[in-house]
């Protein structure tokens, strides 16, 4: 039987780790040391390599202060392609990975707007400055 391998959802649950950690102005390295791990296994969960267990995916949630239903927000059905969740109107998904501190700043901040509506209107408004950036050639 072969071994299984790491795939989409295993990379966005790495993600919110990393995302988390860094909002949390944690390294890998400590990270590593509440784990017992090394800071390279850290990486790997991160990068989408590993897969983590459901017993360390507990322990990630106490250690960085979420629940588990926090590593799979914006996870997407591969079938429907609508949002995986228990709720009907699932809000949207978080943006990708932030490059920069100003992007994770973005996203912290947007995640935190409860109104559906305003959350779409601001995504629009994001959206169209990029579209308007980007034809100017900044």
């Amino acid at each position: 039987m072969p071994k299984k391998q790491a795939n989409a959802v295993d990379a966005l649950v790495g993600n919110q780790v990393r995302l988390r950690r860094i909002s949390l102005g944690m390294s890998q390295d400590k990270l590593a040391q509440f784990l017992g791990l090394t800071f390279q296994q850290v990486q790997k969960y991160e990068k989408g390599l590993n897969r983590i267990g459901a017993s360390r995916l507990f322990d990630l949630a106490r250690i960085l202060g979420v629940g588990i239903l926090y590593f799979y927000e914006g996870a997407i059905d591969e079938v429907s392609g609508r949002p995986l969740g228990f709720a009907e109107d699932a809000s949207p998904p978080p943006a990708p990975a932030a490059p920069t501190q100003e992007g994770l700043q973005l996203n912290m901040a947007f995640t935190r707007i409860s109104d559906p509506k305003l959350r779409r209107r601001i995504l629009e408004l994001v959206k169209g400055l990029a579209t308007d950036s980007a034809s100017a050639g900044m």
